[in-house]
């Protein structure tokens, strides 16, 4: 029951974050983020945000500063739109699960350009 809470309370968290930096947060910087997974604590009291970013280091870096420099406001707007007996300490971190499966899928394109081009060569012997 109590893991239940848990995870509507992150998904809760996660579209209104989501939604924060859509349309509350004028920062450029924050444009190409991404809000992918939240954790919450059984406690509900502390959060880690998973932040996708597309672009290079560079980009990243720069994100990941305006969203820590928005930390502040983030937390204020989860405070008034999520009625939570304490409004939780957030922390974004840089989610590499979307770049790391890109890297897998083009791994596996390779692997079966290799068997098909092994099938190809074995056909002319």
């Amino acid at each position: 029951m109590a893991r239940l809470r848990v995870e509507r309370v992150a998904e809760a968290i996660r579209s209104e974050v989501a939604d924060i930096l859509a349309r509350e947060i004028k920062d450029p910087r924050l444009g190409f983020a991404t809000v992918t997974d939240v954790e919450v604590s059984d406690d509900l009291r502390h959060v880690k945000i998973f932040v996708s970013v597309m672009g290079d280091k560079a980009q990243v870096d720069e994100t990941m500063a305006a969203l820590e420099s928005a930390t502040g406001f983030v937390r204020s707007e989860i405070g008034r739109r999520i009625r939570l007996r304490h409004t939780p300490e957030i922390v974004f971190r840089y989610d590499t699960s979307i770049k790391r499966g890109a890297r897998v899928f083009e791994l596996l394109k390779e692997i079966q350009s290799e068997k098909e081009t092994g099938k190809e060569e074995e056909g002319r012997d």
